[in-house]
């Protein structure tokens, strides 16, 4: 019976060791020379002037759904074309549905003015 769990075992210890083994290693081998240029703010260049709990505008969310609007036409489309001889109607109506779908999502951020650049 242990026998049939002992390759399972294997590989969690082994990916286990794989996942760990690095990070220990970075830690007990890594250089610690902290100095005031490396403790200092790197992503913007300057000090943060504001929360970094405050809101963000409506329109970033906007465009973040157009984005994945957009990327899953594309992610499905070039798949879909490649098998459309095989898949035959209920593929082109499956198609459809699926670019209907994208459609409203695409009229909702007409309407709301994700659109509209300032």
């Amino acid at each position: 019976m242990l026998d049939n769990y002992l390759p399972i075992l294997l590989f969690f210890v082994v990916a286990l060791v794989f996942g760990v083994a690095p990070l220990v290693l970075g830690f007990v081998l890594g250089p610690r020379r902290p100095d005031p240029e490396k403790l200092s703010p790197y992503e913007c260049g300057f000090e943060a002037f504001e929360d970094a709990r405050a809101r963000f505008d409506v329109r970033y969310y906007l465009v973040a759904i157009l984005f994945i609007i957009f990327d899953l036409e594309i992610a499905f489309l070039f798949p879909w074309a490649v098998v459309l001889r095989e898949i035959g109607m209920f593929g082109i109506l499956s198609m459809g549905v699926f670019l209907g779908i994208l459609v409203i999502g695409f009229i909702y951020e007409w309407k709301k003015g994700a659109l509209e650049w300032e």
